[in-house]
């Protein structure tokens, strides 16, 4: 299922933050990245959970790794020199992205679900909420990687985990907002609790198996499960309560208008 938009009757705040993120997000992919090819941006500033559980910087040689299945062998880059404090990390690996594929949806999902929080929540607090939930969602990458003993060596990097505490924070307000989905060709109304619900169900079903693994699955399920939970705790701390009824009432009766009802 692909999310294409939804429901923005009654939005009256400009999303400049979550423009803005999206913009910071493609940038930093294409001159920053330069498209994934630059290996010290990738691997330096992502976040590594040996670094952050022990406080300092890694650096490790880069390896020939060989395909047990196919037998091709591909060389496997090894840790760069990162900022100091090694937690700045944490936010860096919000901005970096493994290929476009990865930093496409994460955008798609971000410009459909972020400006109606930003619009309950004004720009500041969103923008506050958005990075909070991403290192939280690291963090919890980094405890599921000690925990379950899986390489810590391994870097993590994407918006993936600020944006599932989006998706918390949305489905939480606006569990009724009708979000298009593009699904067997074609476009179909889904309620957002059973959208976003069912993109949550994914992740703890594909996260079980892939949090015991010994070598993982290559997409941190800890941190999406851990920045959807942040989301849904945080997101009435970060909300203008006053702005989210009004904004409930004004879609209440854009809604009415629409049906013909006075």
């Amino acid at each position: 299922m692909l999310p294409i938009g939804d429901d923005n009757l009654g939005r009256v705040r400009t999303p400049i933050v979550n423009y803005a993120l999206i913009l910071a997000n493609i940038i930093a992919f294409v001159l920053w990245q330069r498209l994934g090819t630059d290996i010290p941006v990738t691997y330096g500033w992502s976040t590594v959970p040996a670094e952050i559980l022990g406080g300092r910087d890694l650096i490790t040689e880069s390896r020939i790794i060989v395909d047990p299945v196919s037998g091709t062998r591909q060389l496997m880059p090894g840790l760069q020199p990162s900022p100091y404090p090694i937690y700045v990390t944490l936010l860096s690996a919000l901005f970096l992205h493994g290929g476009i594929a990865h930093i496409f949806g994460n955008m798609l999902y971000l410009a459909v679900f972020g400006d109606n929080l930003e619009n309950v929540m004004g720009h500041l607090r969103y923008l506050v909420f958005y990075l909070l939930c991403g290192v939280l969602a690291s963090l919890a990458h980094v405890a599921a990687t000690a925990f379950f003993g899986q390489n810590p060596m391994i870097p993590s990097l994407g918006a993936s985990g600020a944006i599932s505490g989006v998706l918390g924070g949305y489905m939480l307000l606006f569990p009724t907002h009708r979000i298009r989905i593009w699904f067997i060709l074609g476009f179909w109304p889904f309620p957002a609790w059973l959208c976003v619900g069912l993109w949550f169900l994914f992740q703890l079903l594909n996260g079980a198996g892939a949090l015991g693994s010994d070598a993982g699955s290559g997409v941190a399920y800890a941190a999406h499960i851990g920045g959807f939970v942040a989301g849904m705790l945080l997101v009435h701390l970060f909300v203008h309560h006053r702005e989210l009824a009004r904004y409930r009432e004004a879609r209440s009766r854009g809604i009415r208008r629409r049906n013909g009802i006075v």
